[in-house]
């Protein structure tokens, strides 16, 4: 059980810090053990209860600092939670619209229950059509990544030296004339996209650049988020624009009917 609150604690630190982790980790034991007391009873087994429900983080949403639908870094409601809450209200009301407008004659418990049927097989086929997407813009960012690598190997092969040759003999190079540094380096670096990044080796400019980039194409943060993960788009877009892409992505690409 140490080793499980060591791993809990440490995973704490790293979305809130080492000043405010402890009574943070605190705060969700004491929160979850009147939660417990209130609905469950009392604890037959306090070792198994604190590595199964009293210590771990619960995500309820895809957002890493999510526990519980409250941020841990900051404590303030998780944006992603409200937005999904936001969206089954949505989705249920139209539901029930539809079905209140199929239905007019239905007594309130045939409404209900039609109502139920109806929004589960919503949301299960929203579902499906998200992992879809998702599935297939995985495979083309694969697809893409093999040809890359298929054209890198051809231009070595292109590029392999030819037979050696006799040396050739030049003369010694003329000194240069010496130029100011805003001639020889340009104003902004080009970005590569196959090139490796390193966040803290960015300028200002590259990361300008990279912003209006991803504001132009969401392809380039779920491109980022594929290859170096959540937290590294988070900390290089913002997070302002990563939960607009990801909101986009999740509510764009369906256009749900609702049969009765």
């Amino acid at each position: 059980m140490e080793t499980k609150a060591r791993t809990e604690l440490a995973r704490v630190v790293g979305f809130a810090g080492p000043t405010d982790a402890p009574q943070i980790l605190a705060d969700r034991l004491a929160r979850r053990l009147a939660s417990q007391m209130r609905l469950g009873g009392p604890i037959s087994d306090p070792v198994g209860w604190l590595i199964g429900r009293g210590l771990p983080q619960i995500r309820l949403c895809a957002e890493p600092r999510c526990d519980e639908g409250a941020l841990l870094d900051s404590g303030r409601d998780c944006p992603r939670c409200e937005d999904r809450q936001v969206d089954s209200r949505a989705t249920r009301n139209a539901v029930a619209a539809a079905v209140d407008a199929a239905m007019p004659g239905a007594s309130e418990t045939e409404r209900r229950a039609a109502t139920d049927r109806q929004l589960h097989e919503t949301v299960t086929a929203r579902a499906w059509a998200q992992a879809s997407e998702w599935e297939q813009y995985r495979a083309r960012k694969t697809d893409a990544k093999a040809a890359r690598a298929e054209a890198a190997a051809a231009q070595r092969e292109d590029d392999a030296p030819a037979a050696p040759v006799a040396p050739v003999v030049l003369p010694a190079p003329r000194p240069a004339a010496a130029f100011p540094a805003s001639v020889l380096e340009p104003e902004t670096a080009d970005v590569d996209d196959d090139q490796e990044l390193v966040l803290e080796d960015l300028t200002p400019d590259q990361v300008r650049d990279w912003r209006v980039r991803a504001m132009k194409d969401h392809s380039v943060v779920f491109d980022h988020i594929d290859r170096y993960g959540e937290p590294s788009a988070r900390r290089l877009f913002s997070n302002q624009l990563i939960d607009q892409a990801q909101h986009h992505a999740r509510l764009g690409h369906l256009n749900l009917g609702y049969a009765t």
